[in-house]
């Protein structure tokens, strides 16, 4: 019997998280004009959503955790062959596969501490997907921070030299790499499908969480509607998110030594304590015995 649920198990693991490779290692590519159309409504069921004939997980969810679980698509970037209804999928799965190794461990010994530690592991296994998609969507706003100064220098030096706001965006797009550079080609792809300026820098907002870049969407809004010069607005802007990036990263430089606290304190003063004060304690006890 132990064997056949350690069969089970490792079939619901291996199953959970062979859909979970696409968030760990799938390349990100950015999707095309069709498929925008497609996702914004134009042809509905399209994309791996399947119709309203067709059973989803989602049918059965509340609509606030599928919200919640779009929007961090939304920040991951959307990695290729995913949906909500995959992870949906997944969740139970793994879930299923940890319920399994925990019934497992605890076995004969149905200690209180054992139920404990096997509930925590079958909840972690439940959540693994959600802490996946929240750890890549991190990963991913904070890239685009960190490529937004160099990628606003570009797209200055190219107004500069006369090219408009939108062939500087697809310059600095086409010779960028990452998430920022993926954007930018999203938003312009965006308006090539008949969306208005406005709405597709808005909408370029809503997918980060940036303060510097919605700060930056706004000015270029602002700049349109006003008519103001895009030349002038990228200069200041690209010059107050250099300086951001160096607050920040001095920021992070002064936070430092209240970090290093913890694993100087716990973890190399008493191992550091033993090897100075281990010989000394030896002669002591060797002299009084």
């Amino acid at each position: 019997m132990p064997s056949f649920i350690v069969v089970l198990a490792a079939l619901a693991v291996a199953g959970g998280l062979g859909s979970l490779v696409g968030i760990l290692v799938g390349g990100r590519r950015q999707p095309s004009v069709a498929e925008i159309a497609i996702e914004g409504g134009a042809v509905p069921g399209a994309l791996g959503q399947p119709g309203r004939a067709g059973f989803r997980g989602r049918d059965i969810v509340p609509r606030g955790y599928i919200g919640m679980l779009e929007r961090r698509l939304v920040l991951a970037g959307r990695p290729p062959a995913w949906s909500i209804d995959k992870i949906l999928i997944a969740k139970p799965l793994i879930a299923t596969g940890g319920g399994l190794l925990a019934v497992l461990w605890i076995g004969g010994d149905p200690g209180p501490i054992r139920i404990v530690l096997g509930s925590f592991l079958v909840l972690l296994c439940f959540f693994t997907p959600d802490l996946l998609i929240y750890s890549r969507g991190q990963e991913r706003q904070e890239q685009i921070q960190n490529a937004l100064a160099d990628t606003l220098d570009q797209m200055t030096i190219a107004v500069e030299a006369g090219l408009g706001f939108e062939a500087a965006m697809a310059k600095a797009a086409t010779n960028g790499k990452g998430p920022l550079a993926e954007e930018f080609i999203r938003t312009l792809q965006d308006m090539s499908i008949g969306q208005s300026r406005k709405d597709a820098y808005q909408a370029f907002s809503a997918r980060t969480t940036s303060a510097d870049l919605r700060r930056f969407t706004r000015s270029v809004i602002q700049a349109d509607t006003y008519g103001i010069a895009i030349a002038d607005v990228l200069r200041v802007q690209a010059g107050e998110m250099r300086m951001r990036r160096r607050q920040r990263a001095e920021e992070q430089a002064m936070k430092v030594p209240v970090k290093v606290i913890f694993p100087l304190v716990f973890c190399i003063l008493p191992v550091l304590f033993i090897v100075l004060l281990t010989p000394a304690v030896i002669s002591i006890a060797k002299a009084f015995l």
